[in-house]
């Protein structure tokens, strides 16, 4: 084999290091189906949020329904009680996603999840949603995370 051979071969595997998908649960998408979720980083689950870092989050779903516009909603889960997670884009028109939204076309939303640093650390579940027009969800998704 030769050197070029070699660093193309040893770049892919770094590369499927760096992308696994998490493992998520949808949590009632109406409008919509989530097919990978990956945040980065994210070597292992729970995904580990590091205090004063940011982490990307990318979701591939599916529309089933057409929409002009599109707003994220988050919360992250503890004890059983929805906290409101406040991000710097909610809207998913600009985060990737090219609108307006059309019916059975597959879209990759891309954001920033960021971590302040007085947040306390524990672990929590994450709910994320993108809803539509009419505020139903084209996805909502549910994952396991610790704020370390």
């Amino acid at each position: 084999m030769d050197s070029r051979t070699g660093l193309i071969v040893l770049l892919c595997l770094m590369g499927f290091t760096w992308a696994v998908p998490v493992k998520f649960l949808d949590c009632g998408s109406t409008s919509g189906k989530v097919s990978i979720v990956d945040i980065n980083p994210c070597p292992s689950q729970p995904c580990q949020l590091h205090k004063g870092q940011s982490s990307s989050v990318n979701v591939t779903f599916n529309s089933g329904v057409e929409s002009h516009t599109t707003t994220a909603v988050v919360h992250g889960i503890i004890a059983g009680v929805p906290v409101p997670f406040a991000i710097p884009n909610a809207d998913g028109c600009k985060s990737g996603i090219q609108c307006p939204i059309q019916k059975q076309q597959i879209y990759h939303y891309e954001t920033e999840l960021p971590v302040k640093s007085e947040y306390p650390s524990i672990k929590l579940v994450v709910k994320w949603e993108l809803r539509d027009d009419n505020k139903n969800d084209l996805f909502c998704i549910r994952f396991p995370v610790q704020i370390v």
